[in-house]
């Protein structure tokens, strides 16, 4: 991992960081008021040594005071001294109980030893300190006395008393909250680092480069709203995620798949990844560029197409490839004259057989003469197998990934079971990509609507039902509309976002056929609305003339 990483992974977990940095400082805190407190108070002792008064006889005496300080710091714990301070004091302690509450210590090469006593009482504290010097002073006496007799060269007075502490040595509650804090950020951030490396769930493009070379196709961008609004390609033109949809659309066209009719099987490796959506957005996309598009919701296992786009579901792809009804029967018309829908029709108890069978060879081979472009809706790669048998028959298949939802070895698995059958993957699609915060990457800076500047123009208010399932009148042969005639306009994409339909214009606020806007804009949802002149173009609320190529000199 590089820095940016880790720094994309502090902000990524940074819960987990605070969580367990937080559960640190609580620690420290409890064990903070949980401890008793005890107080230490110390006593200093002068080691001397009597002598004439000569320079060679201090130095000497001096050296000696030196090198003995060591003994006296060790026959500070020793019973020999500890013992007549328990019992002047009455302590219930033996000498060794004691030895681990007193401690002596000296300044380097120094004739002064500290004597520190701890105590839960401050008083007892200081008395213990206290008593351990005079207890100190005297056995040192004893010791040093010549065998012969006469008084000890070495002399230990006291230098400073202990004196009763007024403030708790232990625990030491800014020192434990501080330790307990270091120490749990550090682990917040061991903890974070692991679970990242345990993750395998793919949640970027460079995940997705990780496990394959198919290249990414498009990238769209999470929405929390996206159940509610599905269809953001027809509800909210203007959003973001309707233009990674039509991102994929351009994208798409440089995809070499031959002189024929474009077939897009989309798929995904577990279901619950965005592929169904993304087929019907898709599908509308390249309606709205003018394409002549059939839908066909061949995920015969849980369909949803239908319930999405509001068409009938009954009837569809499994009532013709049983020879039930025709395929004119079983095409609904939705939205704008260029995109038709083949619903799933009622779920078989052989979808695979069905899938791999001549008749869908058969349909498949009719749509491609009368379509431009064919986008399936298929099921989930890694349940079943019903993808991968039509993607053999297709001839590729576009996967679906949905960020943070599918590990990479499943993602690996699901593209193998295209290979297996040797249909190699056209590209991927990352779905629900973070647009805010860590994660985000390049796309959390475009993550704002696209509003018109002009005024007038009204951004992302275009009602549902303007694009909503179209009549039984409607559903007829498609052909091009012939050069010099005029063409019923539609309800689409072209009036709504200001871009130019081949053949086609919609009416601008009225000036079209002298109605006023408010009446032009409401007739914009029906579906008889008034012809107008081929080689006009709607933008921002108006309509300016415009010569065609083939009318140029």
């Amino acid at each position: 991992m590089e820095l940016r990483d880790y720094l994309v992974l502090l902000r990524k977990r940074w819960v987990t960081i605070v969580v367990v940095g937080a559960l640190g400082l609580a620690l420290a805190g409890a064990y903070s008021l949980l401890t008793t407190p005890t107080y230490s108070a110390r006593s200093q002792v002068y080691v001397s040594v009597q002598g004439s008064d000569s320079t060679t006889d201090l130095l000497q005496g001096s050296n000696f005071t030196v090198r003995q300080v060591k003994s006296y710091i060790e026959l500070v714990t020793s019973p020999r001294v500890l013992d007549p301070v328990i019992e002047e004091l009455g302590l219930a302690d033996d000498a060794g109980s004691l030895a681990q509450r007193v401690r002596a210590d000296s300044p380097l090469d120094t004739a002064l030893i500290n004597v520190t006593a701890t105590d839960e009482s401050p008083q007892l504290a200081a008395e213990i300190a206290n008593a351990t010097a005079r207890s100190l002073a005297a056995v040192v006496g004893e010791l040093e006395t010549p065998v012969g007799g006469g008084d000890s060269p070495v002399q230990i007075s006291t230098v400073r008393a202990a004196s009763v502490p007024t403030s708790a040595a232990s625990p030491n509650v800014r020192l434990n909250l501080a330790l307990g804090l270091v120490v749990g950020l550090v682990l917040g951030v061991s903890v974070a680092v692991v679970r990242e490396l345990l993750d395998t769930r793919v949640r970027s493009t460079s995940d997705v480069e990780d496990v394959t070379d198919a290249p990414v196709l498009g990238v769209v961008g999470y929405d929390e709203e996206a159940p509610e609004h599905p269809l953001i390609v027809q509800e909210s033109p203007q959003a973001v995620r309707a233009e990674a949809f039509r991102r994929l659309r351009t994208n798409l066209q440089f995809l070499e798949l031959g002189p024929a009719a474009r077939t897009y099987l989309m798929t995904s490796a577990l279901p619950g990844e965005g592929k169904t959506t993304t087929s019907i957005n898709l599908a509308i996309t390249l309606a709205d560029a003018g394409q002549r598009v059939v839908l066909v919701d061949a995920d015969l296992r849980r369909p949803s197409v239908a319930r999405y786009l509001g068409v009938e579901g009954s009837v569809g792809l499994t009532t013709i490839l049983i020879g039930k009804v025709g395929v004119e029967d079983a095409l609904q018309p939705w939205g704008n004259a260029n995109l038709d829908v083949i619903a799933s029709g009622q779920i078989p108890p052989n979808p695979s057989e069905l899938l791999g069978a001549a008749p869908m060879t058969q349909l498949l081979d009719r749509l491609r003469a009368d379509y431009d472009v064919i986008v399936i809706d298929t099921p989930p790669l890694l349940p079943v197998t019903d993808a991968a048998i039509l993607a053999k028959g297709v001839g590729g298949a576009i996967v679906v990934v949905g960020a943070g939802t599918v590990h990479r070895d499943q993602l690996e698995t699901a593209l193998s079971a295209l290979v297996t059958v040797g249909v190699p993957p056209l590209g991927i699609v990352v779905n629900r990509v973070p647009v805010r915060g860590p994660g985000a990457g390049a796309y959390e800076y475009a993550y704002q609507e696209y509003t018109a500047d002009e005024p007038g123009a009204s951004a992302g208010t275009t009602r549902r039902g303007a694009r909503g399932r179209a009549g039984g009148a409607r559903r007829h042969a498609r052909r091009p509309t012939p050069q010099g005639a005029t063409a019923p306009a539609v309800p689409g994409a072209w009036a709504r976002v200001g871009a130019e339909e081949p053949g086609r214009v919609a009416p601008s606020d009225g000036a079209a056929d002298g109605a006023a806007p408010d009446a032009a804009r409401g007739d914009r949802d029906a579906a008889d609305e008034p012809a107008v002149s081929v080689g006009r173009r709607v933008r921002a609320g108006t309509f300016d003339e415009v010569v065609l190529p083939s009318e140029r000199q």
